[in-house]
């Protein structure tokens, strides 16, 4: 899964993509492991997927962007900018 750009100001995309349909969750969270976003969460058909998230009303920091999707699961540090 890719994000971009990062950093970011205010807005950056997500982009995924699954071999197969599957209950899928992406999740953002803040430096102390707290959920401070839900962007999926759901069933998920198989291919590529594209999301935009406004972090507008986030300060400024390092936060976490975490998939999970069947039996894989990833998180990438991500950067918001001010």
């Amino acid at each position: 899964f890719k994000i971009y750009p990062n950093p970011f100001n205010p807005n950056t995309t997500i982009e995924y993509s699954l071999q197969k349909s599957s209950k899928t969750s992406i999740d953002i969270y803040n430096v102390l492991g707290e959920e401070i976003a839900r962007l999926v969460d759901g069933y998920v058909a198989a291919g590529s997927h594209r999301i935009n998230w406004s972090a507008e009303d986030i300060s400024s920091g390092i936060y976490f962007c975490r998939i999970i999707s069947g039996n894989f699961l990833e998180t990438k540090k991500i950067i918001l900018l001010r």
